[in-house]
C-alpha cells in the first residue's frame, strides 16, 4: 500500500500545483511532451508524473516516514529535487533546449520552485495520512509515542 498512498498523495499535491501551473500559464509547454499545447492534455501529463513521482517517494521514504511533520519536511526537500530534475533538466531536454543551468533559466524557472515545494509539501503531510487510511502505519503527532 506504500506505493498506491504515495501516487495518490502525488495525485493531491499535483492537483494544486496544477492549478498554479494553469493559472501561470505553464500547462500548454507541459503539453509538449506529448506533442500537444492543450492546457487539459499538459494538466494530465503533470498529474501522471504527480502519481509516479509520488510513488517514488513511497517507495524511498515511505517506512520511516511515520510522522507529520518529519513527512512534510522530508516532501519539501524531495520538491526542490524534482524542480531541479524536472523543469531544469529533463523537461528542457525532452523539448530539445537544453539544461537550463544558467542564472537566467534558473531564475525564469523560479515560480516552479515555489509549486514543487507546494507539492512536496502536500505530498510528505498526506503520505502517511492516506497510508493509515488504508491500513498502514499512519502518522503520528509530533513527540507522541517515541
Amino acid at each position: 500500500m506504500y506505493i498506491i498512498s504515495g501516487a495518490i498523495a502525488g495525485v493531491l499535491g499535483g492537483g494544486v500545483f496544477g492549478a498554479m501551473m494553469g493559472a501561470l500559464g505553464m500547462l500548454p509547454m507541459v503539453a509538449q511532451l506529448v506533442g500537444s499545447d492543450n492546457p487539459m492534455v499538459g494538466l494530465m501529463v503533470h498529474l501522471i508524473f504527480s502519481a509516479v513521482i509520488g510513488g517514488i517517494f513511497a517507495a524511498v521514504f515511505g517506512k520511516r516516514c511515520t510522522r507529520l511533520a518529519e513527512c512534510a519536511k522530508l516532501g519539501t526537500g524531495y520538491g526542490v529535487v524534482w524542480w531541479v530534475l524536472g523543469p531544469l533538466l529533463i523537461m528542457p531536454v525532452a523539448l530539445g533546449m537544453g539544461p537550463q543551468l544558467s542564472v537566467s533559466g534558473i531564475s525564469a524557472s523560479v515560480p516552479s520552485l515555489m509549486g514543487h515545494i507546494v507539492f512536496g509539501v502536500i505530498l510528505g503531510a498526506t503520505f502517511p495520512l492516506i497510508l493509515g487510511a488504508f491500513g498502514g502505519p499512519g502518522a503520528k503527532k509530533e513527540g507522541a509515542g517515541s
